[in-house]
């Protein structure tokens, strides 16, 4: 994990779903890999129509998703979109104002989805485990105690 890894991904939060789904992590994971595109899909449609209504749902979705998997940056950015649609829908104006937002969608998803994918394939060379060490839960890391 690198520095700017810890930006994209609350590692607690990665870790505690993880442990939570056990071994349906994986295909779940695929599930978010999966509605995520399609959210984002939708998203940039919407913002290519100027439909801020069409905006929320799939904004509100992709925040959820993301902050199920510690995806800290992307639920942001998801947040930002969903909340600024909503003012848009209630103030009757047209979402241009996150039209930068929407462009940095995908290659934020894009960036995030192979650190997530990556630290929950099986083959993810692992630390070995030595006397007087655990687990922190957190992929290749390991604590003293």
């Amino acid at each position: 994990m690198t520095q700017f890894d810890s930006e994209l991904i609350d590692w607690a939060v990665y870790s505690e779903t993880r442990s939570s789904l056990g071994p349906d992590f994986v295909r779940i994971l695929g599930y978010f890999r999966e509605d995520g595109a399609q959210s984002i899909v939708k998203i940039e449609e919407a913002i290519r129509a100027k439909d801020a209504t069409q905006i929320i749902m799939p904004a509100h979705k992709l925040k959820g998703e993301s902050l199920q998997f510690g995806a800290i940056r992307l639920a942001a950015v998801a947040e930002l979109i969903e909340m600024t649609a909503r003012k848009c829908v209630e103030h009757q104006e047209t979402p241009d104002e996150i039209i930068e937002q929407v462009v940095g969608l995908r290659p934020l998803f894009d960036e995030t989805m192979p650190i997530l994918e990556y630290e929950s394939s099986p083959v993810v060379q692992r630390q070995p485990m030595g006397f007087g060490r655990r687990s922190s839960g957190l992929g290749n890391h390991v604590t003293n105690n």
